[in-house]
């Protein structure tokens, strides 16, 4: 298995205040998106994070080996829509409760 701590970077500071109305419909699809790998195991966690500089979104990720992490990150609707990117951190290892 490998693991990652994905950063999603939005494309504004102020992003989480300012969303558009297609960037709030793109944010829900984002949402059910993630919950939907949560289900599948392949996210163990995820959430936004409110920092002084401008929100994020984080999520753990717990992938097989063969997989490559931009093939689920590229395909988040926020993504493929061009709002925001995602920063990829290699984890040695990942620990959870069961």
């Amino acid at each position: 298995m490998k693991y990652y701590l994905c950063k999603f970077v939005p494309p504004r500071a102020d992003f989480l205040t300012t969303m558009s109305a297609d960037e709030l419909t793109w944010m829900g699809q984002h949402g059910v998106f993630l919950n939907d790998l949560l289900a599948k195991n392949v996210i163990v966690a995820h959430g936004p994070v409110i920092d002084e500089n401008g929100g994020y979104g984080v999520s753990l990720y717990q992938i097989a080996d063969q997989e490559d992490i931009t093939s689920f990150t590229s395909q988040d609707p926020i993504v493929k829509n061009g709002v925001g990117h995602y920063e990829h951190y290699v984890m040695l290892h990942l620990a959870s409760r069961p």
